[in-house]
């Protein structure tokens, strides 16, 4: 089985910090009740508040399509857009090393 791993980094705009911080908690539960999901840590940087890190797990390409096919998803994007410096986040794909 091959993993699908990824992480996304954003930053919120003046003043919206703690409703990125509010809509990710309510997201990452969302998410990680998903049967493909595997994690999903959302973590807001100790030295710059309005900046954020998700690391995000999939059993594979097809649970993360899955994923991506889901109302929470879409719902979830449309709420964060707003909020977030260029209304998106920066996506890294990742490959194990092991």
């Amino acid at each position: 089985m091959t993993g699908k791993y990824l992480y996304a980094q954003f930053t919120a705009e003046e003043g919206a910090g703690d409703t990125v911080a509010a809509l990710l908690r309510g997201y990452g539960e969302a998410v990680s009740a998903e049967p493909g999901n595997v994690r999903f840590d959302a973590h807001r940087l100790a030295d710059d508040p309005r900046s954020f890190f998700v690391y995000e797990e999939y059993v594979d390409d097809a649970a993360f399509q899955a994923h991506l096919g889901t109302e929470h998803c879409a719902a979830f994007n449309r709420a964060f857009a707003p909020h977030v410096v260029g209304g998106a986040s920066t996506l890294t794909w990742l490959n194990p090393v092991s």
